[in-house]
């Protein structure tokens, strides 16, 4: 029974080097992280900031140790929060905040509120705009609307896309969404 237990715990010892060194081994390469392992570790980082919602769009492009974050926030702080998280991720050599803040407006803000309302009413369209980090983010730029992320099927995009042209104010609609079961062919 006793060498049972032995073998039992020297068997998790080695699984626990053996996933030690595959981890280290995903962020080796000269000392810096890998490329890939980078943009899941920004991914990771912006969809976890306090103030992100869905009002709210960054998007990055990773490039060696260089991270360039563009989109557009509502608030100042967000912007500072996306570049202060970045800049921490191990192998992240510079960052390059082109993140747009959106003017302050009411007029907007209606128009954000009202587009959520409108979308979220739409038949099942409300799934997408659920959980902290919502795979629709709408944008809305001087009366200008902006519809991004991803939706699951070519319906789904076209009814977006009809239900955010029917927003009263709304001066015109840009339909940026991705369509996932296209992505797969």
């Amino acid at each position: 029974m006793k060498s049972l237990r032995n073998l039992l715990i020297l068997a998790i010892a080695i699984l626990g080097l053996t996933f030690g060194t595959v981890q280290a081994q995903s962020f080796s390469g000269s000392g810096k992280g890998s490329a890939r392992a980078i943009e899941r570790q920004v991914y990771k980082q912006i969809i976890k900031l306090p103030y992100y919602g869905v009002f709210d769009n960054i998007a990055y492009r990773v490039n060696g140790g260089r991270v360039t974050l563009y989109g557009k926030v509502l608030q100042p702080t967000t912007r500072k929060s996306a570049e202060r998280v970045v800049e921490r991720i191990e192998g992240v050599e510079t960052v390059v905040n082109n993140i747009e803040v959106l003017p302050l407006s009411g007029f907007d803000d209606s128009i954000r509120r009202q587009t959520l309302r409108t979308l979220s009413n739409g038949g099942s369209l409300y799934r997408y705009f659920l959980g902290a980090s919502p795979s629709v983010k709408i944008i809305v730029d001087r009366g200008n609307v902006a519809l991004e992320g991803y939706v699951a099927t070519r319906g789904d995009y076209n009814l977006m896309n009809i239900l955010a042209r029917s927003v009263p104010g709304a001066f015109s609609v840009k339909n940026n969404l991705v369509i996932e079961k296209e992505l797969v062919r």
